[in-house]
């Protein structure tokens, strides 16, 4: 799925994963071009919910003596409120410090000890926590996870929340305030998209925020959240599903159903005139941030642009790629890409200089190779470039069972579809140079964000203003 998203922060940095092999590819040919797809068997996998609501899948591949357990919760920060940002993230980390029956900081512990790979992740949509185990510690990482579903409240302090408190802000600081270009992102966020929408703040918070959250405020957010209803329970690997499903009964089939969730609905956006920033900050090279609303995920729109943004930037042949790093030589690198989330998406172009260019230089040939692309349109070959990588990172994200288990968990919670994962190809079906060249013309004449950031004292690096062709002009 092409779900790249905007802010993804865990609290350890992930390990490498086993692989398994998966079938290759078969060619064809039409209309003069190669034209790959995939001749792989669709993936099996078994689906049932428990009593109080929760989502069960089981995945079973037994290539390796390894299992993968994945609880993926439907809430991220856009589920957030203005002044009580960050809390999805903080959540993530309290829970990792212990609940009712699993001793503080026991939960890496007992797993580190049996050799598991151990994570959680948040993200402006889910929230999600995962074990890679060796089969026979299976039943260990669903107790685990069991009981900070069911227990963790109990066993919070003020002391806990105050201790993870600091660590995010911490965080907060090493990945953001003093990074550089780190606070780019939500400067942009909150330029795309208008005040109180649910992706205008960033997944870690603010500071002010994360200082005035309260212990009942995070109790509070626990209690509607982290209900069995609200989560998907993905096991893959080397198992024995009778066993599992027993297991899993005991384990959560206990547990309350959760009260409903009022969920943010779909927010597309639309900039009533192209907004321009400058921001000066501690770099060596200025770098140029474009930035248009565009497609959630799980659609037409969202794949046709992954392919467009493909046909700007991936590969020294690619457009930009070959004019301003290669020909011109003035950029140090170029970047396009479509990132759709569940509620709305952004489109994207990130242009590093060179050292002793402009920005105004880069949104010139940026500007120009738009309105080329606007007035020429894209060919076939282009665009299976880009379906030959989208092929190979499909099969690259099933390569481990953990990437099969985070696809179907990630399908089921944002689409609400776990098959969606045998699906996903369909969206890049028979694609055409006319239906690029459409989506081009929607998204890259709206108006946009531009962010320009550059070194301290030196706003004259900044990009001028200048307009892209009116639409009537490029149709």
């Amino acid at each position: 799925m092409s779900v790249p998203m905007r802010n993804t922060v865990s609290p350890l940095p992930f390990f490498p994963l086993e692989k398994v092999l998966l079938p290759m590819l078969v060619v064809t040919m039409l209309s003069g071009v190669t034209q790959t797809a995939i001749s792989q068997p669709a993936l099996k996998f078994e689906q049932y919910k428990l009593d109080n609501g929760m989502t069960i899948i089981l995945y079973e591949d037994h290539s390796a003596p390894l299992a993968a357990a994945m609880v993926m919760y439907h809430v991220g920060s856009k589920n957030e409120k203005v002044k009580r940002t960050g809390f999805a993230h903080l959540f993530e980390h309290m829970m990792f410090q212990g609940s009712q029956h699993v001793a503080d900081e026991a939960h890496f512990k007992l797993l580190q000890e049996v050799g598991a790979n151990v994570n959680g992740s948040t993200t402006e949509d889910r929230t999600n926590y995962f074990e890679v185990v060796p089969s026979n510690h299976l039943e260990l990482a669903l107790y685990l996870e069991s009981d900070r579903m069911g227990f963790l409240l109990p066993a919070m302090t003020q002391e806990k929340l105050d201790n993870q408190r600091d660590v995010v802000k911490n965080e907060r600081r090493q990945r953001v305030d003093n990074v550089p270009y780190g606070t780019a992102g939500e400067r942009i966020a909150a330029a795309l998209y208008p005040a109180g929408h649910p992706y205008s703040w960033p997944v870690i918070g603010f500071m002010e925020d994360l200082s005035a959250a309260k212990l009942e405020d995070v109790m509070e957010f626990f209690r509607v959240y982290y209900a069995p209803s609200n989560a998907n329970l993905v096991i893959g690997g080397d198992f024995d599903p009778k066993q599992v499903k027993a297991w899993v009964e005991k384990y959560f089939g206990p547990f309350p159903k959760g009260t409903s969730i009022e969920r943010p609905p779909k927010k597309n956006v639309a900039l009533k005139e192209e907004k321009r920033m400058v921001l000066e900050d501690k770099v060596q090279l200025p770098r140029l941030y474009l930035t248009w609303p565009s497609a959630s995920i799980n659609t037409r729109e969202d794949a046709v642009r992954d392919v467009l943004a493909d046909i700007l930037s991936s590969g020294k042949n690619s457009r930009l790629y070959k004019v301003l790093v290669y020909e011109k030589q003035i950029a140090q690198s170029v970047n396009a890409s479509q990132s759709g989330s569940e509620i709305a998406g952004e489109f994207s172009i990130t242009v590093t200089a060179k050292p002793g260019k402009t920005l105004t230089e880069m949104q010139t040939v940026v500007d120009e190779e738009i309105a080329r692309l606007l007035k020429e349109g894209v060919t076939q070959r282009e665009i299976q470039k880009s379906i030959n990588n989208k092929e190979a990172q499909l099969i690259n994200s099933r390569q481990t069972v953990l990437g099969v288990v985070n696809l179907l968990a990630t399908y089921q919670t944002l689409t609400g579809d776990a098959n969606n994962i045998n699906r996903e190809f369909d969206r890049y079906k028979d694609v055409t140079p006319e239906e690029v060249l459409a989506e081009a013309k929607k998204v890259l004449t709206q108006n946009k964000v531009v962010l320009s950031v550059v070194p301290e004292g030196k706003p004259e690096l900044a990009a001028e203003p200048k307009s892209l062709p009116k639409k009537e002009n490029v149709e």
